[in-house]
């Protein structure tokens, strides 16, 4: 609809454009009549009569151009489907496949303005044309700027950018699988089902992360044990839980290592590979951390809970209540 829009606009500045250049008809001046009412109001309905008998003047140059604007419509509609058929046989990208068949409709709907343009007005040249055109696109690029915006920045997603539709990408705060890429806006679906609209230069203008680009991804978490017990004996303990997960790659191998002096622990970190998804993600975590609970209490290590150390800078006085209940 807004596309329809876009398209509706432009033919009408570039009509108002069009008309100034058309419409240079050499009038001999004459001197301003003397005001009056009734000069005014014949003024006035001559003035309507004329724009009327111009109207219909011009009504089969006018239906003439409805008449190319829908032959353009068909055209850039055939066009489309052809180039969709020819590139569809190629391993030419999905993203780059769209991105070919809207340049080439906007090509043809700008040739097809145009022609109606040169239809309507028939003392237009393509030099006044040109004229025009530039006029219309000041003004139209003034009013539409963040449309264009947006639509310039689609373009680059589509050719240049490695995600595709079905790509899960984070960007900012918003995580979600890409569903569609327009020039305008990129449609995400969020893992609790919403439907997120985004502006095509926002994913531009800050750093997208695609979490599905390649088929595997590593998850990294923290675990520890209690500084009573031997650290170095619960690596290999951990590393080998981990290994038995089935949702983890086996191929891409488990990484197990002391990370620090925690507050109440010594901190271990384990790394491994997954499926890239969120959903994958969750699962192989959930694995993950299961095992190594089982596999640390299986062997008596304590996985410590936080411990807290108070210090007074006075003596406390200590009383027991046994010699109180004597004493009574």
């Amino acid at each position: 609809m807004k596309v329809l829009l876009m398209k509706v606009v432009l033919i009408i500045c570039l009509c108002i454009s069009f008309y100034g250049f058309a419409q240079q008809d050499n009038k001999e001046a004459s001197s301003p009549p003397v005001f009056s009412v009734d000069a005014a109001s014949q003024t006035l309905q001559q003035t309507v009569l004329n724009i009327w008998y111009d109207f219909i003047a011009h009504t089969p140059y006018i239906a003439v151009a409805l008449l190319v604007l829908l032959l353009t419509g068909v055209f850039s509609m055939l066009i489309s489907k052809l180039i969709g058929n020819m590139t569809g046989r190629s391993k030419m990208r999905g993203s780059l496949k769209a991105l070919t068949q809207r340049i080439a409709r906007i090509i043809i709907w700008i040739l097809g303005i145009l022609l109606a343009a040169l239809v309507v007005f028939p003392g237009l040249t393509p030099a006044k044309a040109l004229g025009g055109l530039g006029l219309a696109s000041v003004a139209i690029g003034f009013a539409f700027k963040e449309i264009f915006e947006n639509f310039f920045a689609g373009i680059l997603l589509l050719w240049k950018y490695p995600f595709e539709k079905g790509d899960f990408i984070e960007c900012q705060d918003i995580l979600g699988r890409v569903e569609n890429i327009s020039v305008r806006m990129t449609e995400l679906r969020r893992p609790d089902g919403e439907l997120v609209v985004v502006p095509n230069s926002f994913l531009f203008k800050n750093p997208v992360f695609v979490l599905t680009h390649e088929k595997s991804r590593r998850i990294r978490i923290m675990t520890g044990v209690a500084y009573s017990e031997d650290a170095r004996a619960a690596l290999p303990i951990i590393q080998r839980a981990v290994e038995n997960c089935e949702l983890i790659i086996a191929d891409k191998g488990v990484e197990v290592f002391l990370n620090g002096f925690g507050s109440s622990s010594m901190d271990i970190e384990v790394t491994w590979w997954s499926e890239p998804t969120p959903l994958g993600e969750r699962k192989s975590r959930s694995e993950v951390v299961g095992a190594i609970k089982q596999a640390l209490d299986d062997e008596g290590i304590e996985i410590p809970f936080p411990y807290r150390t108070l210090t007074f800078n006075e003596p406390l006085p200590v009383r027991s209540i046994n010699d109180e209940n004597t004493r009574d």
